[in-house]
């Protein structure tokens, strides 16, 4: 796959914030809300949003379903090889572990040129992932192929830039602050 990766522009003929394929970093036996995040792990402005989300979780995984779906930006030199990272790490169920990893080290890898499949395999390795099967997923092409559908479906539905939420469906302005969040949230669980 070429450095960089664009977005493939042709939206999902019916485009769905979740499928039943989505990555689900909680899933309550009752969820009264799902929230969607379309994400780039090389996005600074997703890392900034990490903390808040994770205490969200933290605070709300009882009640809420929160999803994570892949939509890397052109111009991230490393925002698609690491989707397909997390990807290739959910086929060993490792998704919410590497999910956490990526973003907790950004500062370390992001914003960068040169491709950081080693510093990836690295953290794949301190995952306790199986390597041989984690590299063969890395060029799997329906790995690839599983990071296209989440963007196709995003552009589908608008998503033009990271991070785009959608609560139950309907997509949201970003809340300036984790109150705020919190706030929406409060709300809608109320209705």
């Amino acid at each position: 796959m070429p450095g960089g990766g664009g977005l493939d522009a042709r939206p999902a003929a019916e485009a769905l914030p979740v499928r039943d394929s989505s990555h689900r970093l909680s899933d309550p036996a009752k969820s009264e809300l799902t929230i969607v995040e379309f994400l780039d792990f090389e996005c600074e402005a997703c890392g900034a949003y990490y903390p808040a989300v994770e205490q969200l979780r933290e605070e709300y995984g009882d009640r809420v379903t929160f999803v994570a779906r892949y939509f890397p930006m052109p111009g991230h030199r490393n925002g698609e090889l690491a989707a397909r990272t997390a990807e290739a790490a959910a086929r060993q169920g490792q998704f919410e572990a590497m999910y956490n990893k990526l973003f907790t080290t950004q500062k370390e890898w992001g914003e960068s040129q040169e491709s950081k499949k080693d510093v990836f395999r690295g953290y794949a390795r301190e995952l306790g992932l199986d390597m041989g099967k984690f590299d063969a997923a890395l060029a799997d092409p329906k790995v690839a192929g599983r990071v296209r559908e989440d963007q196709r479906d995003g552009i589908g539905l608008g998503v033009q830039g990271t991070p785009t939420f959608f609560l139950d469906g309907a997509r949201i302005q970003n809340p300036s602050s984790y109150e705020q969040f919190k706030a929406l949230i409060e709300d809608r669980l109320a209705d």
